[in-house]
């Protein structure tokens, strides 16, 4: 006997059977008898063989004594492996004491209803409304239904579901209401009425004789509705009174049906929403951001609820921002459109800002007069800060809107605010410890205890204006790789790049001092004038003869082989970095943007220079600096002290005599340990002298970010052969030419290795990185930028262009691992910003 109902009875059996060998069917009703009749002969007896498809069984009956049915099977199940077997009890209740308890034990206790396993089963061939209708006549029997469900019964199969032909109810009301060009093939094979029967099964929507594309805006008005109704936190106002109120079930059904339209409908899924908001008069006017729940039905509740985090930041709410915009990141509305994707990173980011700001000015009440101290914890904790403020700067600029002035100006004042209570309490302990720091390294004695003690060859990067929180970063990208060491060290003062440099050279640790050499501020280190790089240069080639002097960009855009030849077998590679400062002084609103490059590109160099044998490198920076988003006011620019001025620098005055304005601080020399008659004057806030420069990068005096200085040492693992990613890259929907900072494509790829692969895509030009990746969905993005996405899936990437100066960029996939490249766009992709 084979049937509908049957046959999917049959094969759940099947399945627990051979599941756990032994099958114990209580059937109290006896609706299930005729199946087991169907199964086996009805002159079988009370054990019987049978067939459930390919799978031999014996089926047992109940005839009135459990213990003679217990004896009936036990044979058959008391072995090590048990013969499958049915024990089927009709008209019989379990019961705790049941004699057949170790049978259930050892199998499987069955309890199955008629009516649940035949919705089931006849959703194969009919809709649920059709169902409910059959399966709500009174005394209602398996045959009744198996003659029903038969080929020539009184119950067609569905012609809905040849149309509509999701496997779910709920899907097949997302698939109609998604597609209009439905209807004409639905009135062509009668399949109305049996849409209006399953519209009212699932969801109770009964509208009577309403033509379809009336049916669909008012089915569209309830689903939508109700789900926006059940997902807010207040009362729904008087815009939503005419929806019906609907049970557990159907929000539950809703929810589905709107989940299915958005994953599975997404291209027609915003003109749904947008036209049933418009036929709700719903909008952010009507409906207070703070009631929005978790789910953003309508394109206006994702505007909204940015403008109220906006309001939020304002009120210094920032934790409270930064849980709306996780529960916010994988929204509909944000999947398909990059620049709102942006904007909500710009509104996490000023909230990071925010909550740092907050979390620093408080530690701060706890600091010591200790200078040391002051040092420890900016480098153990509060350079995050300066990451926080970083991170937003860098990211504005690629915005085509700006986010909210007020929530950005907030977050800055409360940044400076800040940055004035560190510098002043910084600069005061400084004074009180007489201008020096013990118990931190001193910048003058990096080259000879940590680049000169160890023997071998060594990479030693010296960075311009990389302040403490890039260094830790850079740390963080080459963790992976070796044995990575981020050490604060205190700077010389002035804190500029002719003293930082100097500082840096070998013999500076027991002969550095200052002097002024023909009107100008010269360094000298073993009593050699170190004034400028040709200076410099100079002076290492004589004192470390196996030495070479390279570029960042050397390192970065020649090849291998040639690279190899430059860096010979020289000891000492010397690799300088001077973007950081050529870009903050260049004024540009995108230097903070161009200069986060450098930190990717100094990364790639160490481990470049690694995989030529230069295992082991020194990192450090002449000097931090200050950064403003915007120009210092009036009342940030504190007049020059006059005299005999030798050099006037935005942080940094140098001379004799003069006045000291209020908020500044004036060292002699002397104090600083040289045997000069020069003075300093510093503001002893983050204000700067009305001098030339930029207003906004600046650098010269004594605050944290501009004294303390990052020293990495580093030192490359091993190399181990890596395995073979074995991974297939598919990169799609590349735009022709880039004509915006933000852009999106898609990423899949396939691994034979069947995990998630982690993968570095970054924009390229020129051997230099010059954008990363921004935002990711279905996928991981990792602080290092890397992306994971799981194997066979695709993901949906936003690339930051951080060099607008590029004529063109490729995009490249690299192995996070070994630099390794995976993917490599076949062609150059212009760069057109502004153009459309």
């Amino acid at each position: 006997m084979s049937h509908l109902l049957h046959d999917y009875v049959a094969q759940q059996l099947e399945g627990h059977i051979r599941d756990r060998g032994i099958v114990v069917w209580f059937d109290p009703r006896g609706e299930f008898e005729t199946f087991v009749a169907e199964l086996t002969p009805s002159d079988s007896g009370a054990a019987a063989a049978a067939a459930l498809g390919e799978l031999s069984i014996e089926v047992a009956r109940f005839d009135g004594s459990m213990y003679a049915l217990r004896s009936l099977v036990e044979p058959r199940v008391g072995g090590d492996a048990p013969e499958p077997t049915l024990v089927y009890l009709a008209g019989v209740e379990r019961r705790d004491d049941s004699p057949l308890m170790e049978l259930e034990t050892a199998g499987v206790r069955w309890e199955p209803q008629l009516r649940r396993l035949a919705r089931n089963a006849l959703r194969q061939r009919f809709t649920d409304g059709v169902i409910d209708e059959l399966l709500s006549r009174d005394n209602l029997t398996y045959q009744d239904i198996a003659d029903a469900a038969g080929v020539g019964g009184p119950e067609t199969p569905s012609v809905l579901k040849t149309i509509l032909t999701s496997a779910s109810s709920e899907g097949q009301i997302a698939q109609w209401l998604a597609a209009a060009e439905t209807d004409a093939a639905i009135l062509d094979k009668g399949a109305d009425e049996e849409l209006r029967k399953l519209l009212v099964a699932r969801l109770g929507l009964d509208v009577g004789d309403a033509d379809l594309s009336k049916l669909r805006s008012i089915a569209a008005r309830f689903v939508l509705g109700a789900e926006f109704r059940s997902d807010l936190t207040a009362e729904a106002g008087a815009e939503l009174a005419e929806l019906p109120v609907v049970t557990s079930d159907v929000e539950q059904r809703v929810r589905a049906i709107t989940a299915l339209l958005r994953r599975d409908h997404a291209d027609a899924y915003p003109e749904i929403a947008d036209r049933t908001q418009v036929e709700l008069s719903l909008s952010s006017d009507s409906i207070d951001a703070t009631a929005l729940g978790s789910i953003d039905t309508f394109s206006f509740e994702e505007r909204s609820l940015l403008d109220r985090c906006a309001q939020l930041i304002r009120e210094g709410e920032y934790n409270q921002v930064l849980d709306i915009v996780a529960e916010r990141r994988t929204s509909f509305w944000l999947a398909h459109e990059v620049e709102r994707q942006a904007q909500w990173e710009a509104i996490r980011l000023a909230a990071e800002l925010g909550r740092a700001a907050a979390e620093v000015e408080t530690r701060t009440e706890s600091a010591t007069p200790s200078a040391a101290d002051w040092i420890n914890r900016y480098a153990s904790e509060w350079h995050r800060l300066d990451r926080a403020q970083r991170k937003l700067e860098a990211w504005l600029p690629k915005l085509d809107d700006d986010p909210d002035e007020l929530a950005l100006t907030s977050v800055r004042h409360r940044y400076e605010s800040v940055l004035d209570k560190l510098s002043t309490g910084f600069t005061t302990a400084l004074a009180a410890s007489s201008w020096s720091v013990e118990g931190v390294v001193a910048q003058t004695s990096v080259f000879d205890d940590l680049v000169r003690p160890d023997k071998g060859r060594v990479a030693y990067f010296l960075v311009d204006a990389m302040r403490y929180e890039m260094g830790a970063e850079l740390a963080e990208r080459l963790d992976d790789f070796g044995e990575t060491v981020i050490t604060p060290a205190v700077g010389v003062l002035p804190s500029i790049t002719t003293t930082g440099m100097a500082a840096l050279m070998p013999g500076a640790r027991t002969n550095y001092v200052i002097a002024d050499h023909s009107g100008g501020l010269t360094p000298e280190v073993d009593g050699a004038p170190l004034r400028d790089l040709k200076a410099r240069k100079k002076h290492l080639a004589a004192r470390v003869p196996s030495s070479v002097d390279l570029t960042l960009e050397d390192v970065l855009q020649l090849s291998k082989a040639k690279l190899t030849k430059k860096v010979g077998a020289h000891d000492l590679i010397v690799v300088r970095s001077q973007e950081i400062d050529l870009f903050g002084e260049g004024g540009s609103s995108l230097a903070r943007s161009v200069m986060d490059t450098v930190i990717d590109n100094l990364a790639r160099a160490v481990r470049k220079l690694a995989g030529l044998g230069v295992s082991r490198a020194v990192v450090a920076s002449d000097h931090g600096h200050l950064f403003a988003a915007e120009d210092r006011d009036d009342s940030m620019k504190i007049e020059a002290p006059g005299g005999d001025q030798v050099e006037l620098h935005r942080r940094c005055w140098v001379g004799r005599g003069g006045s000291t304005p209020p908020g500044c601080a004036r060292i002699s020399a002397r104090e600083l340990g040289s045997d000069s008659d020069l003075d300093f004057v510093f503001p002893a806030t983050a204000g700067v002298f009305k001098a030339g420069g930029d207003l906004s990068f600046h650098h010269g005096g004594p605050t944290l970010q501009e004294m303390v200085i990052p020293v990495i040492t580093f030192r490359a693992h091993a190399a181990e052969p890596m395995p073979a990613t074995n991974a297939e890259m598919t990169v799609s929907e590349v735009p022709e030419v880039i004509t915006n900072r933000m852009f999106s494509v898609k990423l899949a790829y396939a691994t034979l290795l069947g995990a998630d692969l982690p993968v570095m895509p970054v924009l390229m030009s020129d051997g230099r990185q010059v954008g990363a990746v921004g935002m990711a969905l279905d996928a991981e993005l990792q602080p290092s930028g890397a992306v994971a996405l799981g194997a066979a899936s695709e993901a949906t990437l936003g690339f930051r262009l951080d060099d607008d100066g590029v004529e063109s960029v490729q995009i490249v996939i690299l192995d996070p691992m070994t630099d390794a490249v995976l993917y490599r766009s076949p062609t150059d992709i212009s760069v057109e910003l502004g153009v459309v």
